[in-house]
Order: C-alpha cells, then structure tokens, then sequence
C-alpha cells in the first residue's frame, strides 16, 4: 500500500517545482497599483502560477516602496515592497502624460490581463480604464481594486484605498478583540483591526481568484470581461455567518474576545510558556477534554452537560478559568502531548480535542513542519541582498507555483520590455527617459 504522506512529499515538493510545467504559461499581466499592496498581492499570485507579470511604477518607483514599518528598509526600499514583489518584470511610466497612457494602451494590447487599483472612473477619463481597451483588446481580463467598488452611492468618494479602511467598513473589527467591561484594560476593549493588512490581502487574493475564472471563461468563448472587488466586501467574506446573525436573531453580535457563541471550549489559554489553542468541538470530545485535565466530573455538571450549556457566557467564562487553573501549570508541548495522548486511544467524535501553540511568527519559522514544507524560501535579490520570503502556499503535484524571482528597482526592465513588447528603439527610450515619461 502507497504511504500517501510519502507520496505527497514527493509529488508536491516545492524544491521539485522548476522542473515542472506551470498552470498559466503565456498570460501576460500588467500590474499598475501605485501605492497598493492588494494590487501587488492579486498580481503575486498569478505570477507565482506562471504569469508573466509587468509591474508599471510611476517614473522614481512606487510609493509603495516607502513602506518601512519601524523605518526598517533595505536598499531604500520598505520591507513589506520586498516580500510581495517577485517574479515581475518593472518598468516605469506616466500615465499622466499622453505618450504614457499611450504606452498603457499598448502593453495592454500585447497582455491578457490588467490589474489597478486606481480610480476606475480616473482610468476610463485618461482612456486606459476596461471600456476604453476592450474595444481594441476584446479578450482582456480588467481587475479593479478600490474601498468601495467600481460602482454604488460611495464609488465615486475621493478616497485612496486604505487596509485600515476596508477593514472598518468590512465589520471585522467590530467583532475582534475584548467584549465591553470584560477585557483587563478598558481602554483595550474597542474594535480592534487585523495586526497585519487583511483588507490589502483579502482583495488581492479574492481577485486573483475572479481572473482565474474570468481566463476560464476567455479560453472556451474568447471574452475578456471586467472584475470589480471592493476591498471591505473582500473582508465581508471573512465575517461569515455574523451577517445572517443580525437578520435571524434580531441583534447584533458583540466581541466575544477569548470566548465563542456557537462552541465552547474553542479559545486561546494560558499556559506556562505563553498562550495555547484548545477545542473540544462535540459533548464526546468535552468529556475526552474532561478526563484530560484530571476533572472527569465535569462533563456531568449541569453547566457544562451540552453544547448549548457550555455556550452561554456566565458558563463559557467558568469552564475557561477551569481550563487556565490546569494549563498554567504546562507548557504548551506538554498539554499537546497529554492530548495526544489521550486521544489517540479514541476514535469517532471522542478524539475531537484540537490543541496548538500560538506562536509568535519566529517561533513559526523555526517549526520543523513548516521548513519541512518549504514555506519559506530565500531568493537573492540585488541590489537587496537575500531574502527571506514567504512561499506559495499551495502544494501541487501537476504545476506547482514558485518564486522565480525577487524584487528589482524602477524601471529594471524598461528596456527589455518596451524594446522586446513594443519595439521601441532606443533613441526613442532615451527621449522618453529625458522627458520623464518613463
């Protein structure tokens, strides 16, 4: 019998991925989101599945680039312009002079696909927006990133897209962090937003994912089509079932913090060396987790019989500091290898007891299981040096993404691209140079 764990390593190892075929051979992107990492992350993706992909920054570089959490840069350019801008070609251009847009026009007319995140109503008055190409490029796949959408009562706010901003309109932060008069510092217990840009990535990803259906479409009918994602609706895909909440029970959901309304235990505890997640996700489980502790009586006391007795909030906060009084004592290993083995002697509903350190990120770095499959992967990347990157998360055994290629400054490939793509000669990328057009 194949050991498919075995198998699996082997079929999808990301070290085995160059010699593999990739899924989107021959697309070409051209990716211009100034300013905007959900442009980069959208763009990220179908390169790292083989897309060409041609960043356009404004003549100087993105103001991406300036992006330096803590000041921290690299080469003059921000950490986190660094970890999402691989495999690219770059090349700068004014879009604000008529020679550039019609630069634009032309590279969108040798690509198959266009991300922005600029004003679509900007793009369509400068002649570069999707009604303006599709004319001339029927098949292009047009994806806009923006707060609100391409159309509705707040499309045409003179807002810039902001992470910050998606999040608040998505509701997410309203329902993250301590409940109201519950947290250890009231001046904690207030909405609380993603620590990093959930808004940005949401978009990025949800789009990525509508062009890879849009060039489905394309490849049986030859239509391009327009794919319009608002930031905070990206978001609202993560609020799940807390929209239909506010319809079905008449009220809102508040924070609930370290505790959960639909199943409890399902939190966040303390343990010796930090915080650990513990679950028990049926009444067999709870009663598995019972015994774990050294409590087997718990799993009869009429607070905490059924799911629907540990769910309520004066029960949920008893059985958590039950939980603390044990795991205070252990470290996380130690309460992972207790369940383990308790549940290992189980099967069926009485092994659902789901434990986990939570780690802080160089903690998770150091994890066997994820170096084991290379989720990290160092790219050199001059004039920057090596970096440390995040790698594709998907594992695939047919056409594997990969990182090709890291970060390069403005307009590295000017010459490859507007000579090879558009045949520009060089005394006219010299002209074109001199006049700040690219």
């Amino acid at each position: 019998m194949t050991d498919f764990a075995a198998w699996a390593r082997e079929a999808t190892d990301p070290a085995r991925a160059p010699g593999k075929p990739e899924a989107l051979p021959g697309v070409r992107v051209v990716e211009y989101a100034p300013g905007h990492p959900g442009g980069m992350v959208a763009a990220s993706v179908l390169a790292e599945f083989g897309a060409e992909v041609v960043k356009v920054e404004p003549p100087g570089g993105d103001p991406a680039r300036g992006y330096a959490p803590e000041g921290i840069v690299v080469a003059g350019t921000g950490l986190p312009f660094l970890a999402e801008a691989r495999n690219r070609r770059f090349v700068t251009l004014s879009v604000e002079r008529p020679e550039g847009r019609d630069i634009f026009r032309r590279l969108a007319g040798v690509s198959d696909v266009v991300v922005t995140t600029e004003p679509e109503r900007a793009m369509e008055a400068a002649g570069i927006g999707y009604l303006a190409l599709r004319g001339a490029v029927p098949g292009i796949v047009y994806l806009s990133l923006s707060t609100y959408g391409a159309f509705g009562p707040d499309a045409a706010r003179p807002v810039r897209d902001a992470d910050v901003l998606c999040q608040a309109l998505s509701g997410v932060p309203y329902v993250t962090g301590d409940p109201e008069g519950e947290g250890p510092d009231p001046e904690t217990e207030v909405p609380t937003k993603t620590g990093n840009w959930h808004g940005w990535f949401a978009q990025g990803l949800w789009g990525a994912c509508g062009v890879l259906a849009a060039l489905n479409f394309r490849a049986e009918t030859g239509r391009g089509q327009f794919v319009d994602v608002s930031g905070a609706e990206a978001l609202m895909k993560f609020v799940d079932y807390n929209i239909t909440w506010m319809h079905t029970a008449g009220r809102e959901r508040q924070r609930t913090g370290v505790y959960d309304p639909a199943v409890f235990p399902y939190t966040y505890i303390r343990c010796k060396d930090g915080h650990t997640f513990i679950a028990a996700y049926n009444d067999d489980a709870f009663e598995s987790l019972a015994h774990i502790i050294g409590r087997p009586g718990l799993a009869q006391d009429p607070r905490f019989r059924t799911g629907p007795d540990r769910t309520k909030a004066e029960n949920e906060k008893a059985l958590h500091a039950i939980l603390e009084e044990w795991s205070t004592a252990r470290t996380a290993d130690t309460i992972l290898r207790e369940i383990e083995d308790y549940t290992s002697k189980k099967s069926g509903p009485g092994a659902a007891v789901v434990t986990g350190r939570v780690n802080r990120p160089l903690e998770t770095l150091a994890e066997e299981n994820w170096r084991l499959r290379g989720c990290f992967t160092r790219v050199a990347a001059p004039p920057y040096g090596e970096l440390l990157l995040a790698a594709p998360p998907w594992k695939m055994s047919g056409t594997p993404p990969r990182v090709k290629s890291a970060c390069r400054p403005p307009g590295a490939d000017n010459e490859a691209v507007y000579s090879g793509l558009l045949g520009l000669a060089p005394p006219e990328l010299a002209s074109l140079s001199d006049r700040r057009v690219i």
